[in-house]
């Protein structure tokens, strides 16, 4: 079937038939990771636009996450890189199939959560590079 470019293009499986959106769009009726979810639901629709926005938020702050001690074992702190690297991962992807629904109100939730979980694990890392700085000047100052 030859559609013009910019239109729906159908998907169809063996029940019914859906229409995906394959440009970008404005308001709430959206399909967001899950088939029927937000739907035409104004209420869940706020839900998978904060969903993403924290998916994001989270997915920034585990990749600023501070370094490994030096005395911690090795093998726990591959460990846990190994973890937060995991779950880091899985919440861009989410964010980025979230995104794939072309609305909007997605994209803009992506966008922020990324740019907010940025300024807090960046403000994180800022705070604890002065504390630093102030606890070294103030150990050579007594010396």
């Amino acid at each position: 079937m030859d559609m013009p470019p910019g239109q729906n293009m159908p998907m169809s499986n063996d029940t019914n038939s859906m229409m995906m959106q394959m440009s970008f769009y404005w308001g709430r009726k959206a399909i967001v990771l899950f088939s029927g979810w937000p739907n035409d639901n104004l209420g869940m629709y706020i839900l998978a636009i904060l969903f993403v926005f924290l998916l994001a938020m989270a997915a920034e702050v585990l990749s600023n996450q501070p370094t490994i001690k030096r005395r911690t074992n090795p093998l726990i702190g591959a460990f846990f890189q190994s973890s937060v690297h995991f779950f880091r991962i899985g919440f861009a992807y989410l964010v980025m199939l979230s995104v794939m629904s072309f609305n909007l109100g997605i994209f803009f939730a992506a966008l922020f959560g990324h740019s907010f979980g940025f300024f807090v694990a960046r403000s994180r890392a800022i705070a604890l590079a002065n504390q630093e700085d102030k606890n070294s000047s103030s150990v050579t100052l007594q010396i």
